[in-house]
């Protein structure tokens, strides 16, 4: 009995049924997301192996922003202004795009969906401003994931408005203690666990043996996380996103979450690209472009 073809884009009813698309790039990789936040719940190289961390005790269930993958903070980062924590496209119902950018030249062998957001009526009165928020989710050969947000000022009054982002990737690691970051030595960052103090770090990489909560601020666009007993290394190359958050809870903030468990931080990092520091301002009809790019290579490499 022949298998059914499974198709390279695909629709499903998941969790609490809520939509999600699936995309199956021919060598056997994979990307789950949900239309709701436009939130990546699932990257799997060819062997089908995790690379995203998403809590056991996760809630699928709007207006609550799923725990892990990868949220999308917009317009704003963190507690950095007068919205919710990490602004509101993340608990936004995301629709497909009917008129998405060109596709670049080299997009064959690639699978990617193209989803878009407007602000409602209610999104305008908790922020005044008009956007259209396009982004490009593309699965590609070696099993890279890439996420291209365009934001574009739509205000028909002519104000110019301004955001911070941050694309919040949860990576799946095997023991947090066996986790290193390279690619931030010698950089200032603003430390959240000491009231957005500035530091500079000492380290010749960055490793965990407490809560980190830090933005990194001008670094380069690419940055390796690495997972010694994994024997498996993340490089994170970003455009347009000059800062980068790296955030473990570690075990006391761990058990203040209802939507994580109490030792799951031992099985995540969070590696951040963020425009947070210095916020971008865009004019009506400015567009605002920001890439991230992930791959997962089985060996250990340096950023």
């Amino acid at each position: 009995m022949s298998t059914p073809e499974r198709r390279p884009v695909e629709v499903v009813k998941a969790i609490n049924g809520l939509e999600k698309v699936v995309l199956r790039e021919i060598h056997g990789s994979s990307v789950e997301v949900y239309l709701y936040g436009a939130h990546v719940t699932s990257w799997k190289n060819e062997h089908g192996e995790e690379l995203l961390f998403v809590s056991s005790k996760a809630i699928f269930n709007p207006p609550k922003p799923i725990r892990g993958g990868i949220p999308i903070c917009f317009p704003q980062f963190s507690n950095l202004g007068p919205l919710e924590l990490h602004g509101f496209a993340r608990n936004r119902l995301w629709t497909f795009d009917d008129e998405p950018p060109p596709l670049p030249p080299d997009i064959t062998n690639k699978v990617f969906i193209d989803l878009i957001l407007r602000p409602t009526k209610e999104d305008l009165k908790l922020w005044p401003h008009s956007f259209e928020y396009r982004l490009r989710i593309t699965l590609g050969p070696g099993s890279d994931l890439m996420l291209t947000s365009r934001i574009r000022n739509t205000c028909p009054d002519g104000k110019p408005f301004t955001f911070t982002f941050a694309y919040h990737t949860y990576f799946s690691v095997s023991d947090i203690s066996e986790v290193r970051v390279e690619g931030l030595e010698t950089l200032d960052y603003l430390d959240n666990c000491q009231k957005r103090e500035r530091f500079t770090e000492q380290g010749d990489s960055l490793t965990f043996e407490s809560e980190v909560d830090r933005i990194y601020l001008g670094t380069p666009t690419k940055i390796a996380v690495m997972d010694h007993e994994k024997k498996r290394t993340f490089l994170i190359r970003k455009d347009g996103l000059p800062d980068a958050v790296v955030w473990n809870p570690w075990d006391k903030k761990a058990k203040a979450m209802v939507d994580f468990g109490d030792d799951e931080y031992k099985r995540m990092v969070c590696v951040e690209a963020a425009a947070v520091e210095k916020p971008i301002t865009l004019k009506p009809g400015e567009e605002w472009r920001g890439r991230q790019q992930l791959s997962a290579v089985n060996k250990l490499l340096d950023a």
